[in-house]
């Protein structure tokens, strides 16, 4: 039996610490703006960037921070218990656009694009979903033909996270006629085909930009291709792995603030002649969110620890990620349930929690499809 060591290592803790300090002194401030006017806060991926938290696991060589994905989750933590949009920004960059590269890119690759996105330079997006096809991946039809030594992309791509700031996408699409001939493939978004075709308007998340995308005879050199031909689903599947890491450790960031929104507001507010916090039904609340979160937490890290340790972690990650995201759920709504009346206001923070909340048990593979994975696992399948 494998031995479970809780503690957080020093360089971890200084990571919290530092990520924490940062986030309340330039992302808390700005977070309800943000929220209102839909703007992409360039100055927070900026900085983000500068501190090393849109590379955190890349090797310092290519301009990343060289931690590991237990530090990895405790930046998307804390980055979104000031702000959801911040930690899906970053988680992107990180798990979505670095990971793939770093892992199925080649040299010359990695050396392109790996230190842009990690420093802060550049934003990147990952676009897999189609209008036709979410939970089934596999059922896309964007296609991509190779012409001589020139890849043709033709299709549409839903719910691209960064796209209309992105410098680079890492797209799938098909390229033979069975189901699993996905390759993928790293598109600059400068190249001629490439268009944003719409900017959703989201319930919540709302300063990170989500954008309906289209390849229209999209022309890439035959060096874009990302990893082997044919093998892209098993890269969209492998990185979703680590993928989930991340949404875990924002729905985590987000239970937490919900907490402690809570906890202040019961402390302060009277009724009955003594504090809410007094009473046994807020008090039980409370207990629940407090201990749903500390399960939550220890879920996350042992599964962003069974990554470092280089052991497979589909069913960890997608343990963590069904269980932190449904008790984020359960979290903001005792969140708004606690405030009452105010927590239905816009001037308070749980409002704007319960609204960004809700899509961490749909993207990256929804509270479904995770059960479908962890039932396969527990059956044997």
């Amino acid at each position: 039996m494998r031995r479970m060591d809780f503690a957080l290592s020093e360089t971890q803790e200084i990571t919290r610490k530092t990520v924490r300090d940062f986030a309340e002194r330039e992302i808390v401030p700005k977070s309800m703006e943000y929220d209102e006017s839909q703007e992409f806060p360039h100055a927070w991926a900026k900085k983000m960037g500068e501190l090393g938290l849109m590379g955190v696991f890349v090797p310092e060589k290519y301009g990343g921070a060289g931690l590991d994905s237990v530090s990895y989750a405790i930046t998307i933590e804390e980055l979104s218990r000031a702000d959801a949009s911040a930690g899906v920004i970053a988680a992107v960059c990180n798990g979505l656009v670095c990971e793939p590269i770093l892992k199925y890119g080649t040299e010359d690759q990695k050396e392109a694009y790996l230190a842009p996105v990690a420093r802060g330079e550049w934003i990147g997006a990952y676009a897999l979903t189609e209008p036709g096809s979410g939970s089934d991946a596999a059922a896309m039809r964007s296609t991509a033909a190779l012409e001589g030594d020139t890849w043709v992309l033709n299709g549409t791509k839903a719910f691209v996270t960064n796209a209309t700031v992105a410098k680079i996408v890492i797209a799938y699409a098909r390229t033979g006629p069975k189901k699993h001939d996905i390759s993928a493939f790293i598109i600059p978004t400068d190249a001629r085909g490439f268009s944003v075709l719409k900017k959703e308007n989201k319930m919540g998340i709302r300063a990170s930009d989500t954008a309906l995308l289209g390849f229209d005879n999209l022309r890439l050199p035959r060096e874009c291709l990302l990893g082997e031909i044919h093998k892209g689903f098993t890269i969209a599947m492998a990185t979703l792995d680590g993928g989930r890491i991340g949404i875990a450790a924002q729905s985590l960031g987000i239970a937490q603030r919900a907490l402690e929104e809570s906890l202040k507001y019961s402390k302060e507010r009277e009724a009955f002649g003594q504090r809410i916090a007094d009473l046994q039904g807020i008090q039980w609340k409370l207990t629940d969110m407090a201990t749903e979160i500390e399960a939550a937490r220890l879920l996350t890290y042992r599964a962003a620890r069974m990554k470092d340790e280089g052991h497979r972690h589909t069913y960890e990650s997608s343990v963590a990620k069904l269980f932190a995201s449904e008790a984020s759920h359960r979290a903001v709504d005792h969140a708004v349930q606690i405030h009452a009346g105010y927590g239905f206001i816009k001037d308070y923070i749980v409002e704007k929690l319960y609204r960004d909340q809700r899509v961490t048990e749909i993207y990256e593979g929804t509270s479904e499809i995770q059960r479908l994975v962890i039932a396969r696992s527990v059956l044997g399948k």
